[in-house]
């Protein structure tokens, strides 16, 4: 089933993330954070705060690894599958 967005969120995929904080810099809502834990490969990923993501997509253009940050913007139709693995 498809739901319509009723605010934007991003999703980073930890394991892609290599802790460079380019993303967190660059968010002009400064929803981002440098994570406490590690990924598997030993960096402490960005995660996102959970609430106030405008959808900008300034993260995205600034994440040097392709397909690490996912941006959903208001609006947009998505399976329910994607956000109840957000929520």
């Amino acid at each position: 089933m498809q739901v319509t967005l009723q605010k934007a969120f991003i999703k980073i995929n930890k394991e892609q993330c290599k802790g460079c904080t380019l993303c967190i810099e660059t968010c002009p809502v400064n929803v981002l954070k440098v994570s406490d834990k590690f990924n598997s490969r030993g960096y402490h990923y960005a995660e996102y705060i959970g609430d106030g993501c405008t959808g900008c997509g300034v993260c995205f253009y600034a994440c040097p690894e392709p397909g690490a940050i996912t941006v959903y913007k208001r609006g947009a139709v998505i399976d329910e599958e994607i956000l109840a693995s957000f929520n």
